[in-house]
């Protein structure tokens, strides 16, 4: 289920997205805002994981509502104006939608939507060559499994650590936990690590490189099974 809000100054707006979501299961409308205020009241209230932005409305922007919002929901912008697509994309929008758009247009910008929330992370290569594509703003980044050091949750994120980089994606920790295959280890609500990166374990931490990652309680003891194989 994708719980959706519209912000819109046009109340036409919103009946036409309403009528295209409600061909939709999916779809579940969390409510509709006609400016930007009403709207970060309702993001505050409910769980929204998609909001169809409109861009040019009175006291506040849409795009200036979006850089207010620490942790935004998913964006699919709904505009007249095609020349703020660019700027749109490097907001990270998911798509944009010009109006007026059809049925089938609004359906490939859900669809985007629906495949990101699965959170599916297809693993490739061979068993001892494997590699991983991450989502990681427009970008679709090729990772070799042997160059991850550990992955942190964070917010709405996951930051992935290799050797010299960190890379963000929108995938959940608990969907890493489950495509990665066994020499990764969850030991924290937040953390991840590759066994074979270990360097050191002390206490409740354990050192990659540089980095000290906390042991959590309740992953104590599949840390001490890996110790005592």
């Amino acid at each position: 289920m994708i719980r959706y809000v519209i912000l819109d100054d046009e109340p036409i707006a919103h009946r036409i997205i309403e009528g295209f979501a409600d061909k939709l299961p999916m779809l579940h409308k969390v409510g509709n805002a006609y400016n930007a205020f009403e709207a970060l009241s309702l993001l505050k209230e409910s769980k929204t994981d998609l909001l169809f932005l409109d861009i040019n409305m009175p006291e506040l922007s849409g795009f200036e509502f979006l850089k207010t919002l620490s942790l935004p929901p998913k964006i699919i912008v709904t505009s007249a104006y095609k020349e703020f697509a660019l700027e749109g994309y490097e907001l990270d929008v998911m798509d944009y939608l010009l109006k007026p758009f059809a049925f089938e247009r609004f359906l490939k910008a859900v669809n985007k939507v629906i495949l990101l929330e699965k959170n599916e992370i297809p693993l490739e290569g061979s068993e001892r060559n494997q590699y991983i594509f991450i989502k990681s703003g427009k970008k679709q980044i090729r990772i070799s499994l042997d160059d991850i050091l550990f992955i942190e949750a964070a917010g709405n994120y996951c930051k992935v650590f290799l050797e010299n980089q960190m890379i963000l994606t929108l995938y959940k920790i608990s969907t890493f936990e489950k495509e990665l295959p066994y020499n990764f280890l969850r030991i924290h609500h937040s953390f991840i690590i590759s066994k074979e990166k270990i360097q050191i374990i002390e206490g409740n931490q354990i050192k990659i490189g540089d980095h000290s990652i906390p042991i959590g309680q309740t992953y104590r003891s599949t840390v001490n099974k890996m110790l005592s194989r």
